[in-house]
């Protein structure tokens, strides 16, 4: 299902007031693509992308071509190990976060 464009700004103008709800759309996207769910993932990650920094920004932060980017983080995407960490490496650090992945206590 496409997003509406009153959607798309909800998120853009909250991810703008509160920085508590950019980090949490962050660690959520991270947090469900290592769980398996990579598509929410992605989803979510575009969203944020979309929200914040913006791809063509994220084009000359990461030199992968915007339209390149959308994809990946598109439906039908699969991005490579290397592109994805790297987006991930530079949206923590324009973020000031750091997330670290740590076993759960059982």
């Amino acid at each position: 299902m496409a997003l509406t464009k009153d959607f798309r700004e909800t998120i853009r103008e909250r991810a703008q007031r509160q920085p508590q709800f950019r980090k949490a759309l962050l660690r959520e996207a991270i947090e469900l693509m290592l769980s398996g769910d990579e598509k929410t993932g992605r989803a979510i990650l575009r969203n944020y992308i979309n929200a914040t920094v913006g791809f063509q920004q994220l084009e000359e932060a990461t030199s992968i071509p915007a339209t390149s980017l959308m994809r990946m983080f598109g439906p039908n995407g699969n991005p490579s190990a290397r592109n994805l960490f790297g987006v991930l490496a530079h949206l923590q650090a324009q973020e000031g976060v750091n997330f670290e992945l740590r076993p759960r206590r059982t």
